[in-house]
């Protein structure tokens, strides 16, 4: 095995040195430091005159942007990872998931509700500056809400003109609104967890004409760094430490940010990435499993999150998988959508996916933290007696408990050392999933009319082919969505459907409006990572969020409702967030409904193969110092800046 992969690491970086000569290099050089930022014409070679002691340079998660020159974030996706969400910009809330703590930002402290949740009070920080010197104060709050109910095109607008009847400032640093619903979630609009609603500076915003396609370019945050330049094809975007950090929320809790500049870096592929941090111009790269490897093997100067195997980040809160369409047939009908994850050998996807490391969840929220305990666990009963129906009588009880094992195999086939404790094995591979059953799969399709053609390819109701396109993005080798769809594909041809990868830069826009069958979008939206409340994982299947095809949807991607769903949603609005056996459980109930009727396929937890050098930068949050949560690429970044350590 040994000398396979040593194989596998010289093949590896024989691909990154061809990868590297088309991949673009990190950045310009740098302008005055009083210059404001700009667009440089096309990628330079190194990073030009950006002393290297001084610049952190990161992988873009997402990939390279498709509209460099937007920053508008609140029309759509705008690459917010690109540095806008994870160092210039300050939401009022963070949620630090390795912590489990929430971060007050632009918020002085909690929200304040009266007694049946109809007004809030937001007291906000003070001393704040926007990056341009202008005071941060309510009034940009409430310019911000009164604006995005004003414009259908924000995708914020429904669920503010749904629950806001007022707001006001009755001073600089007070914001006060009056709901028309009860609402004890309401708050949690602005908590940031890869996603939340972010404030506007009114002094740019108020004079704009049409603020749905204002770019907002330059981006101006209340974050510890600003906009230094960007590149118009997409590949990269520089990020300065503003000269007045400590009037940033970051500055006065933490201190100053230790990076001067701050790259986000696209890579053509992973064995640039490689490359670039074999030779020490990526300081942050995300890579696969094996990709991992290769670069612990190869360099002495880099590290993973865990110093042993399996390596990886598993803190993190997101749940992966598959969403389906289900405003477009077949996916609109719960057989097929039942008849596809049946079609699935879960050990092989994850051998594929994530080479057997993550956790499997047969719920749409991840086994990690508090989830398991609260939710995951207390659930295995009802998943071990839940039934489908299969016509003339016959049924088959889906849930397989002892799933976990068969991905524990797979890992010992692989040579790795697996803890034999039941427990630790539990926290590594999870809690049981799905049985492989083909067969039923089968009959659950020709029940609704599916047949088989003589070559043994399924067909469509109509008589025409089954294909399925797999919408993703076009991280192919390292990103988990991406991954996902690459094992479900595989699992599906095996089944017989004409299955492949759709591969599209503009896959978030084409899943926003419904333009997909099937894609790699998660199959919930993630919980907040802190706490037991799921009201962000259920309320994205509000009824009220969803939009017809061809619309930018509000709610979650796979467009599915219930009146079921709305029910538990008003039972947590309704609910004091701090009443734990009461918030366990209604979110029970609504992961019931979604485990039934499957708007998406839950398969593991994300896990994050990062790999941090440490040639210039020390000090990284591993597994055994986790000061904050570990990536670049999540808003919490900017409160890792002022503990990294310039190596000496």
């Amino acid at each position: 095995m040994k000398r396979n992969l040593m194989m596998l690491f010289g093949l590896l970086l024989i691909v990154s040195l061809l990868a590297a000569c088309g991949a673009p290099a990190p950045g310009p050089a740098a302008p005055a430091a009083d210059a404001p930022a700009a667009a440089a014409d096309a990628p330079s070679e190194g990073i030009g005159n950006l002393p290297r002691n001084e610049t952190l340079i990161a992988d873009i998660l997402t990939g390279r942007v498709g509209s460099a020159d937007d920053f508008n974030n609140w029309v759509g996706w705008k690459w917010r990872d690109r540095g806008m969400q994870n160092l210039a910009n300050e939401p009022l809330w963070s949620v630090d998931f390795a912590t489990g703590e929430i971060i007050n930002g632009l918020a002085a402290g909690d929200p304040v509700y009266n007694d049946d949740f109809t007004q809030v009070t937001i007291p906000l920080r003070e001393g704040v500056l926007w990056d341009d010197g202008e005071p941060f104060t309510a009034e940009d709050v409430v310019f911000t809400v009164e604006l995005l109910m004003a414009h259908t095109g924000f995708g914020d607008n429904s669920f503010f003109v749904e629950n806001v009847a007022s707001v006001s400032a009755p001073d600089d640093h007070t914001v006060v609104f009056d709901l028309n619903i009860s609402n004890s979630r309401f708050h949690t609009r602005f908590l940031d967890r890869w996603g939340a609603t972010w404030i506007m500076p009114k002094h740019i915003w108020e004079s704009v004409e049409d603020p749905v396609t204002f770019k907002f370019n330059p981006f101006v945050g209340t974050g510890p760094y600003k906009l230094h330049s960007f590149d118009p094809s997409g590949f990269w975007t520089i990020w300065e430490k503003r000269s007045d950090w400590q009037n940033s929320p970051t500055g006065m809790m933490f201190g100053e940010p230790k990076p001067r500049y701050i790259i986000f870096q696209y890579f053509a592929n992973e064995g640039a990435k490689i490359l670039a941090q074999l030779t020490h111009q990526a300081d942050v790269v995300n890579v696969s499993s094996d990709g991992l490897q290769a670069v612990l093997a190869q360099s002495d100067s880099s590290r993973a999150y865990q110093l042993n195997w399996p390596y990886v980040v598993n803190n993190d809160p997101a749940q992966t998988g598959i969403s389906f369409n289900t405003a477009r047939a077949p996916y609109d009908n719960r057989d097929v959508r039942w008849a596809l994850l049946l079609a699935i050998d879960i050990g092989e996807y994850m051998g594929m996916a994530v080479d057997g490391t993550g956790a499997l969840s047969p719920v749409h929220i991840p086994s990690l933290s508090n989830y398991p305990d609260d939710f995951i666990k207390p659930m295995i009963p009802w998943l071990e007696e839940f039934t489908l129906d299969l016509g003339n009588g016959e049924t088959f009880q889906p849930f397989d408990p002892d799933a976990s094992q068969r991905i524990v195999q797979y890992a010992q086939s692989r040579g790795y050392s697996v803890p034999e404790d039941p427990a630790e094995q539990a926290r590594l591979f999870g809690h049981g999933w799905y049985k492989y059953a083909p067969d039923v799969a089968e009959k659950l399709l020709i029940n609704n009319g599916f047949s088989r053609n003589n070559n043994g390819r399924w067909l469509l109701p109509d008589g025409s082919p089954w294909q399925i396109r797999c919408l993703t993005g076009t991280q192919l080798a390292t990103d988990m969505g991406a991954r996902n769809c690459v094992a479900a594909v595989q699992q599906w041809r095996n089944f017989g459907i004409d299955a492949e990868v759709y591969s599209s830069e503009a896959a978030a826009s084409l899943q926003a409006t419904g333009d997909y069958d099937v894609s790699s979008a998660w199959p919930a939206q993630e919980p907040w990572g802190a706490g037991p409340d799921l009201y962000r994982v259920l309320n994205h299947f509000n009824s009220e969020y969803m939009k017809p095809l061809g619309e930018t949807n509000s709610g979650h991607n796979s467009r599915w409702s219930s009146p079921e769903m709305d029910d538990v949603i008003e039972q947590l609005r309704l609910t004091d967030p701090t009443d734990h056996d009461a918030t366990v459980a209604v979110g029970i109930e609504g992961l019931k409904i979604a485990v039934t009727e499957l708007p998406g396929i839950p398969t593991f937890g994300y896990v994050g193969f990062i790999a941090w050098d440490q040639t210039y930068w020390t000090n990284w949050p591993g597994s055994e110092n986790p000061y904050t949560q570990p990536y670049t690429h999540w808003g919490p970044f900017k409160y890792m800046t002022p503990f990294l350590e310039p190596a000496q």
